[in-house]
């Protein structure tokens, strides 16, 4: 009678097992999940897509200085994103929570500074000329990375105490990058109707679509993230505060990286990152001047993103059969193979050749959706292999890391994108688009356009391949390790898990 009534006050290893007692997630909970990166990545998507080409363009800024900004950027994101990441792990937990209350209060800093990035006071370019534009858009832009770092880091950890099941977790993955896909639609309809052709026959940008458009998304931004705040639930509620000790932050970066699946999924997300970022930016450069058709921005996008509710279904199936390992470099292979493809066919007129762009365009989505759809689950994995390895759980840490090199993705997409321009010499001396250099380049701009995402896809794949050490039977092996890592946590007061956690 005794063990019953222990029992039945507080759940420590009922039948059903810990990781049970820390799942069992609905339709709801998914959805509100996927929320948080529905609004995180309008936003970045709007600097994806929108920004390079807005700040050459419409600012007439330099491409060599928008890549030393890109790059200056990421250099400062070195030292944030640690620093969040500590902030995040030793913040004292509430009832509300440890991460998800991040969505709350970044949800109106989020929306304010991106439109601040698309505003240009008219007084800075009368006053101080060219360098108070770059004054101004390196404080933006620098502002828009740590905002959005305050938001992604602890909604990536989230992930880790919404559930500790394997299969659910790899639905949360799902499901967050369905989000992600949806996230991109809205700027879309901006690059439909962005361009106008001036006087001389160039296709320009103009402002006023794009900031009311910006303006649109930004609202959009601050209400979803508070929607996905209220619809989120942590159900492994820590109960103490981490001690920042001396040295802890290195200790724990250096136990990160000594994980080679940590260490792999790490730099699959950076040339996934890359490859998408680079595409997003270069493509509508080329679609105006190669093909002169905007339209295929949003063609293009769609046959990007598309596979995603087509694979949706399947994804689940095909991982418990295969292991998320194998599957995603699968994906890698594939999106590679693709884009090599259409670098060898750059002979084709360009009538054809634009559909066939398109198809093959569909064909790498249906790889790259493989890995989008699960590289957060991948990462989650990761996290959990270091736990079992080390004994040190840091989620917010954690995702830092993960995140700093997704940001060195963004670099590498801004020397791809900048480096080319500057090689055609894109813009003239005083800002404005050079139509000859334009004109004679039209090729080189279709084969960077191909060549460089099969790089970029082709070294992740093969990262996953031979990095990546968590198969389908060490996922499983993990699994169970977790389940004793539960308990003692439990035991030990660490942690509230299940019914015992009570948020607003």
């Amino acid at each position: 009678m005794a063990e019953e009534k222990e029992t039945a006050a507080a759940p420590r290893g009922t039948d059903a097992g810990f990781i049970a007692q820390t799942s069992g997630l609905v339709k709801k909970d998914y959805i509100g999940y996927a929320l948080g990166d529905f609004a995180g990545c309008m936003a970045f998507a709007t600097v994806t897509t929108l920004l390079q080409r807005f700040y050459t363009d419409v600012w007439g800024l330099s491409p060599l200085f928008i890549l030393i900004m890109f790059m200056a950027a990421r250099v400062w994101d070195a030292i944030n994103d640690p620093i969040m990441g500590r902030i995040v792990d030793t913040r004292k937990p509430d009832k509300r929570g440890r991460y998800r209350i991040w969505m709350k209060w970044v949800a109106i800093p989020l929306a304010i500074v991106t439109v601040l990035m698309f505003l240009p006071w008219p007084q800075l370019a009368t006053t101080f000329g060219p360098v108070g534009m770059m004054v101004y858009a390196t404080i933006t832009y620098v502002a828009f990375g740590m905002v959005y770092t305050m938001h992604q880091i602890p909604y990536g950890s989230l992930a880790s105490v919404v559930t500790t099941d394997v299969k659910e977790r790899n639905k949360l993955s799902v499901f967050r990058s369905i989000g992600a896909a949806l996230g991109n639609i809205p700027v879309l309809a901006i690059t439909f109707i962005w361009t106008k052709k001036d006087d001389n026959g160039v296709a320009k940008v103009q402002y006023l679509p794009v900031i009311i458009g910006v303006a649109v998304i930004a609202i959009l931004v601050g209400v979803l993230l508070f929607v996905g705040y209220k619809n989120n639930k942590e159900r492994v509620l820590a109960t103490n505060v981490q001690k920042g000790e001396k040295g802890s932050a290195v200790r724990i970066v250096k136990s990160l990286l000594k994980n080679r699946s940590f260490l792999a999924v790490s730099i699959a997300g950076m040339m996934l990152l890359a490859g998408q970022m680079f595409t997003q930016s270069f493509y509508t450069y080329l679609f105006t001047y190669k093909f002169g058709a905007d339209w295929m921005n949003m063609v293009s996008m769609a046959a990007t993103y598309l596979p995603m509710l087509i694979l949706m279904p399947f994804i689940g199936k095909m991982i418990n059969r295969f292991g998320k390992k194998a599957v995603c470099a699968f994906g890698a292979f594939l999106a590679a193979g693709a884009n090599l493809a259409l670098f060898a066919m750059r002979g084709v007129p360009s009538g054809a050749l634009m559909f066939i762009f398109l198809g093959f365009c569909f064909i790498s989505g249906v790889g790259l959706s493989i890995i989008t759809l699960e590289v957060w689950a991948l990462a989650t994995d990761a996290i959990d292999d270091v736990e079992v390895h080390t004994g040190m759980r840091n989620d917010g840490s954690s995702y830092s890391i993960f995140m700093f090199f997704r940001k060195l993705g963004q670099v590498i997409a801004a020397i791809a994108v900048n480096g080319a321009l500057l090689g055609i010499h894109y813009l003239n001396d005083d800002g404005s688009i050079n139509k000859i250099a334009v004109t004679d380049n039209v090729g080189m701009f279709y084969d960077l356009a191909t060549i460089i995402p099969a790089i970029m896809f082709g070294v992740m794949g093969l990262v996953l391949l031979v990095i990546y050490g968590l198969s389908k039977k060490k996922t499983e092996e993990l699994q169970v390790k977790k389940e004793e890592i539960l308990r003692k946590q439990v035991e030990n007061n660490e942690i509230e898990i299940g019914q015992n956690v009570t948020q607003d």
